[in-house]
C-alpha cells in the first residue's frame, strides 16, 4: 500500500508553528511517518496559497493524499478535494464562507505567528470567492471535526456544508479545537480508510465563545 502524504493546511494569519500542526507533526514523527508530513507556509494571497498547496498535489500524483485543514485551511482543503481525485481532507473547525467572515478585517494585518504585516484588500476576499466550489462530489472524501463552542466561526455553517460526511460534533471548546491531541488516532484511522471516532465529550465553552 502506497503511504499516505499528510499534508497541513493552516489558517488565516496562522503558520507552520501552529499548535495543532505542531501536535499533528510530534505525533507523525513518533510513529516513523515524519517523511511523509508536510506543512507550507502559505501565502496570505490566496491564488498563491492554492498554488503552493496544489504543487505539492500535483507533485506525487499517484500518491493518496490527506489534507489536515484548520478554519480557512479546511476551506483550501476542500477545493483541493474536489479538484484532485487522490485527495481527502480532515476539517478542523473549517471556514465556509471566509470572502463574507473577512470582510471585517480589510486593511492592515499581522500573521500571528511570522508578525509579517500586509494589507487585506477586496481583491483577497474575490480570489476566495473564486475558490468557492459547489455541491461536493463525494461526500465520504471528508471528515469533519467541529466544536460548538468556535468563538470565530458559526459551527453550524460547518454542520449543514458537510452534512453528508462523517461528523465529529463535540459540545464546547474553541475554535483553535481544543485538546486536538485526542483526534490524531482518529485521523491515521481516516488515512488508512477507517471511520475510528471517540465518543465526543463536552468540553468548557471559550471564554470568548457566544
Amino acid at each position: 500500500m502506497t503511504q499516505t502524504l499528510f499534508i497541513y493546511v493552516h489558517g488565516f494569519n496562522s503558520s507552520p508553528a501552529s499548535v495543532k500542526a505542531r501536535l499533528l507533526g510530534d505525533w507523525l514523527a513518533g510513529r516513523g511517518l515524519a517523511d511523509q508530513y508536510r506543512v507550507p507556509a502559505l501565502s496570505h494571497w490566496p491564488a498563491e496559497a492554492m498554488a503552493q498547496l496544489a504543487a505539492l498535489v500535483e507533485a506525487e500524483p499517484r500518491r493518496p493524499v490527506l489534507l489536515i485543514g484548520s478554519s480557512l485551511g479546511g476551506f483550501y482543503s476542500t477545493a483541493l478535494v474536489e479538484r484532485f481525485a487522490n485527495c481527502r481532507a480532515v476539517l478542523v473547525n473549517p471556514a465556509v464562507a471566509p470572502d463574507e467572515l473577512l470582510e471585517d478585517w480589510l486593511g492592515d494585518n499581522e500573521n500571528l505567528y511570522t508578525h509579517e504585516h500586509y494589507e487585506l484588500t477586496r481583491e483577497h476576499l474575490e480570489q476566495l470567492r473564486a475558490l468557492r466550489c459547489g455541491d461536493l462530489g463525494a461526500p465520504g472524501r471528508y471528515l469533519l471535526l467541529q466544536q460548538t463552542g468556535d468563538e470565530t466561526l458559526d459551527y453550524r455553517e460547518a454542520l449543514s456544508r458537510y452534512r453528508d460526511c462523517p461528523q465529529f460534533v463535540q459540545p464546547g471548546g474553541s475554535h483553535g479545537f481544543d485538546r486536538f491531541e485526542a483526534l490524531l488516532p482518529a485521523i491515521l484511522a481516516f488515512a488508512e480508510g477507517r471511520l475510528e471516532l471517540p465518543e465526543p465529550v463536552a468540553l468548557p465553552f471559550s471564554q470568548l465563545s457566544h
